[in-house]
């Protein structure tokens, strides 16, 4: 198993997190892992955007060019990453916040409307949650249960009442992609 994942939003969307989440997720169950940051200008508003490998086998190189899966917040990102999912590749829409449609048909495409879900849910950071959760429903790449411990060093400890609320975004997530709605 080789998964090349980006995940590219604005600063401040949990990005960064949701790529450490998976590495670190990957790492608690013994697989290879990298982790790649990029950032804009800005760390909060700016683009931001992570590499994130996971794999059977030692990772030789962090850099994703042709991503198995890309997972985009934003338009800006959409526009970036979107012709670059590989062919049979997924790619999953915020589309709180994309107004893009893709054409490609050589994908699969989730679309989310993580902010709405998230605001349901009483807390509209928890988005990236959600389109997370999709993810791994989907792809099986690390198991829920990993992430969720995997909060516990991704989240600083005056931080830590927000793995309820993150367990839940995770589930929505999982989800809507069981029950075919999204």
């Amino acid at each position: 198993m080789l998964e090349e994942i980006i995940i590219a939003g604005f600063g401040g969307q949990g990005v960064m997190s949701m790529g450490q989440l998976v590495a670190y997720a990957g790492m608690l169950e013994g697989k290879g892992v990298s982790w790649l940051p990029s950032y804009g200008p800005e760390q909060r508003g700016g683009t931001a955007n992570c590499a994130v490998v996971v794999s059977d086998e030692p990772v030789g190189s962090p850099l994703v060019t042709r991503p198995s899966t890309a997972i985009v917040l934003n338009n800006p990102s959409f526009d970036k990453f979107e012709s670059h999912v590989r062919p049979g590749g997924l790619l999953i829409v915020n589309t709180s916040l994309v107004n893009r449609k893709s054409t490609r048909t050589d994908i699969t495409i989730i679309e989310v409307d993580a902010t709405a879900l998230a605001n349901e849910i009483g807390n509209s950071r928890i988005a990236n949650m959600i389109l997370l959760g999709a993810f791994l429903e989907h792809s099986k790449v690390v198991s829920e249960d990993s992430v969720i411990e995997s909060l516990k060093k991704v989240l600083s400890p005056n931080k830590h009442h927000l793995i309820d609320v993150n367990k839940r975004a995770l589930n929505k997530g999982a989800t809507l992609v069981m029950e075919k709605t999204i």
